[in-house]
């Protein structure tokens, strides 16, 4: 006696294989954006019971708040920077790598030992370099005849100082992207380019790089929405500071909301943050995917 098997719709199963992630989402990201929304509409110290409904007069404050403002600056000033110095720098490197093939295997470990280095550790790291008192810059000033230099604490310099180790964190994490993007590309063009008479140099610029066009726009997106949140970093090395000369739209948040107890303003901060940089990356892939096309 034959059973009849019933066959569930695929449609279902797929259904029922996304559930979980599904899940997942609602919880952890959808479900805290429109937390976040709420929170920005009240007046809130994160302890106290009471909650007092303000409506968009956070918003307003935001929108005036001068010291937000220089923070997202700093963030976009990082964000542009970080593409036009990271991306050259990497990708100079990778090719160099992966031209001189495998007797550059100890450059390449050496190279990407400071994308394994924890963030506070780096963070620590440089804190003790750029220390006045006895830091490295100080000793090798003080031994040539000169006086005290304090990088962190100047705020013409501190963003600048971050930045740079942030550069020293990112680019070897980007060098080693490129250099798998290179070493997909087929032997037979590169042969074939030096046969036709071409040198190193105009192999890359001319058949090289129109190739990875891809894979670099995938790591500019990449460091654009890394440098637009980026918190941990600065935290550890100036907390923002002097004088928010370093802060960050994060910095800034995370001390609005718990240093200063204000969640509903924090609140406004993050969903500001937010949608600063969702509009920067939407903007940012529409110019350069016109780029492109027009190519």
């Amino acid at each position: 006696m034959q059973t009849k098997r019933t066959r569930l719709n695929p449609n279902i199963i797929a259904a029922l294989f996304l559930l979980p992630a599904f899940i997942f989402i609602a919880i952890f990201i959808i479900y805290p954006i429109f937390d976040v929304a709420h929170l920005s509409t009240l007046e809130w110290n994160g302890i106290s019971p009471d909650k007092e409904f303000v409506g968009l007069s956070n918003w307003k404050q935001m929108l005036h708040d001068t010291h937000f403002w220089s923070a997202a600056g700093h963030n976009i000033f990082i964000a542009v920077f970080s593409i036009l110095i990271q991306m050259p720098l990497a990708l100079s490197l990778a090719f160099m790598l992966d031209r001189l093939g495998r007797k550059t295997n100890i450059l390449k470990i050496i190279y990407y030992f400071p994308s394994l280095f924890s963030t506070t550790a780096v963070g620590l790291l440089f804190a003790f370099i750029y220390n006045p008192r006895n830091g490295i810059i100080t000793t090798i000033s003080k031994l040539l005849g000169g006086k005290t230099i304090d990088v962190l604490g100047n705020p013409s310099l501190s963003l600048i100082a971050v930045f740079s180790v942030i550069c020293w964190t990112a680019i070897p994490y980007y060098m080693i992207f490129f250099l798998a993007a290179l070493s997909g590309l087929p032997m037979e063009i590169y042969e074939a380019s030096i046969i036709d008479g071409a040198n190193l140099r105009q192999y890359f610029f001319s058949v090289a790089l129109p190739m990875l066009k891809n894979s670099i726009k995938t790591a500019c997106t990449l460091s654009l929405i890394g440098s637009l949140k980026y918190f941990d970093l600065i935290w550890i090395m100036t907390e923002g500071g002097p004088n928010y000369s370093s802060d960050l739209m994060a910095t800034y948040m995370y001390r609005t909301t718990f240093r200063s107890r204000q969640m509903g303003y924090g609140a406004t901060i993050a969903a500001g943050m937010f949608i600063i940089i969702t509009l920067f990356t939407f903007v940012f892939q529409y110019l350069i995917n016109r780029n492109t096309e027009e190519v």
